[in-house]
């Protein structure tokens, strides 16, 4: 097997300052064959992405390599080659995905510029050309009317048309490799299954070699030939996809491998990197859904946002965000809300709390209808009902520390006697969500993304609020610190009897947590019923589809290819 790129004892480190280095990557080597998939996993930090982005050069200016390490591709050592070499290389023989297409984009160029002066520089065609080649290139990648989003600005098109779009400026020049950085995290599961789908169909058109970044095990079982598997800097495994999938040798694929909530199984926690790190058994034990008792705690009925949109001097557009949303919530458990994104499912998280107005319908707390009541009486009921966002760097004050965080609402709301008191109150809290009490004179920036996701669940439990909205409260993080979150939602919602609104584009997460799922697609409700029932035996053609986009990992992969060998 021939390899395009070799890897050779890569040590990569950062300089934090005079006399100070710390280590990202410590003595890693892999190698890439022509036309395959390689894929590096691990959590964050775990060096993978510092490890791709040194194939291409693309590292912080204090980043420092030493002279025994190397990266070899077609006999040239990549770390060695000068910067006018490597801007010859980039984007024409070797093309990078980034996980995040609008910090990629430029906002101020339509996307048909953005991939034509690829073209232009690495290839030598004229404006026309480029223009027509970018048709062409929007035309494989799957974009709508590709002629009319030439001229379209990035901020015009969704999430999956930007990666789209991404992938276009990165196939432009047919390269022999792609390096694709987490590219679908933040997509929903539909629109991943087609970006995925869309990647491995290009590889074989194109006869191109990739470099798959990712933390989620089972998108790498469809996707990869080989796995490369990292942690702290450092390679813990490495084989092929059926060798680590079927017979994982080191303890730490072991648990990445367990952490991720199973469709065909309930258990009561879902394991976490500890408990195979440290030997200690994985829950058994199947956890039973909570038994509606009495009335509902919360009953909506005919609930709806509309938003008028200016399109013209005169004109106006009405969007329908959410329409004729009826269900009802039973005191400690849990409603799930699955949907793509657009599908009105964060709007109408955003209405229980009234963070968001409702255009229409009724939202009836403990017999009272919130949609009634004006700002200084709703101040009230907000302590009742508590909403955790999805990403807790826009959420938590970066300027106050996890204290002064903790402290401000139980103040606004009268809670606690006193400063010390709350003090108290709020070490009680960091107790809880599993941080150290010497957390609470730090700020959020010196915590990782988990942790920082305990804060605002910390912050929420402050007002010991009756219901509490999750609105994609994990999505953003690591497969493994994924579950060590939601095991510590279902402590919490045991201890305290909490009720949740469970809000989530990732079904496989939904069916773990949920008693009860609403399916919502374009502003309504689709489906709904028993959690179980609804994933076993799912009636609208929109929930199959979901369903059949979740990514099934190595096994189903497997299967396919036995059935088509039969």
């Amino acid at each position: 097997m021939t390899h395009l790129i070799e890897v050779q004892d890569l040590r990569v480190s950062f300089r934090l300052g005079k006399n100070e280095l710390q280590e990202a990557v410590r003595g890693v080597s892999f190698a890439i064959a022509e036309n395959t998939t390689v894929a590096l996993v691990g959590e964050s930090g775990s060096g993978k992405s510092v490890s791709a982005m040194s194939i291409v050069r693309l590292l912080p200016d204090n980043a420092v390599v030493p002279p025994q390490s190397r990266i070899l591709y077609q006999g040239r050592d990549l770390l060695r080659e000068t910067p006018q070499a490597m801007r010859a290389l980039r984007g024409k023989d070797i093309s990078v995905v980034f996980q995040e297409p609008m910090s990629s984009l430029n906002p101020v160029f339509p996307v048909g510029e953005q991939i034509a002066e690829v073209l232009r520089i690495h290839m030598g065609m004229s404006m026309r050309q480029a223009r027509e080649r970018a048709l062409e290139l929007l035309q494989e990648v799957g974009i709508p009317e590709p002629r009319a989003r030439l001229d379209a600005y990035p901020h015009e098109l969704s999430g999956g048309q930007q990666q789209r779009v991404m992938i276009a400026i990165a196939i432009a020049c047919e390269p022999k490799l792609l390096i694709a950085d987490e590219p679908t995290t933040a997509l929903d599961v539909t629109v991943q299954r087609q970006i995925v789908d869309m990647l491995a169909r290009l590889q074989q058109r194109h006869r191109m070699s990739m470099l798959f970044i990712s933390h989620d095990l089972g998108l790498v079982g469809e996707i990869a030939s080989e796995v490369v598997v990292m942690r702290g800097g450092v390679i813990r495994e490495q084989g092929s996809a059926a060798q680590i999938f079927n017979d994982p040798k080191d303890s730490y694929t072991q648990a990445l491998l367990a952490c991720r909530p199973r469709l065909d199984a309930r258990p009561r926690r879902l394991t976490v990197i500890d408990d195979i790190m440290n030997q200690r058994a994985a829950a058994t034990e199947e956890r039973e859904p909570t038994v509606a008792e009495g009335a509902p705690l919360i009953e909506v009925t005919g609930l709806g946002k509309a938003y008028r949109l200016k399109t013209g001097l005169f004109e106006r557009k009405v969007l329908q965000a959410v329409r004729g949303a009826d269900f009802s919530l039973h005191k400690g458990r849990t409603l799930g809300i699955v949907g793509e994104s657009g599908s009105g499912k964060t709007t109408v998280g955003m209405m229980l709390t009234r963070l968001t107005d409702a255009s229409t319908g009724r939202i009836l707390f403990d017999g009272t209808d919130l949609t009634a009541l004006g700002p200084k009486q709703m101040r009230d009921w907000r302590r009742r009902i508590q909403i955790i966002f999805q990403n807790p760097n826009a959420s938590l004050n970066p300027r106050f520390t996890v204290g002064q965080i903790l402290l401000e609402p139980m103040r606004i709301h009268g809670i606690g006697a006193n400063d010390a008191q709350r003090t108290q109150l709020a070490l009680g809290w960091l107790e809880k969500v599993g941080l150290p009490p010497q957390s609470f004179g730090k700020y959020p920036h010196e915590f990782s993304g988990g942790q920082r996701q305990r804060i605002a669940i910390a912050r929420c439990l402050t007002m010991r609020p009756e219901v509490v909205i999750c609105d994609e409260s994990v999505s953003a993080l690591d497969v493994s610190v994924q579950a060590t979150v939601l095991n510590l939602l279902l402590d919490l919602q045991e201890e305290f009897g909490l009720t949740y609104v469970f809000i989530s584009h990732d079904l496989a997460v939904v069916k773990y947590m949920a008693d009860d799922i609403l399916v919502m697609n374009r502003g309504e409700i689709v489906e709904r019923g028993n959690a179980q029932q609804i994933y076993a035996h799912p009636e609208h053609p929109y929930t199959r589809q979901l369903l059949a986009a979740i990514p099934r990992g190595w096994g189903a992969r497997a299967r396919a290819a036995e059935e088509n060998t039969a």
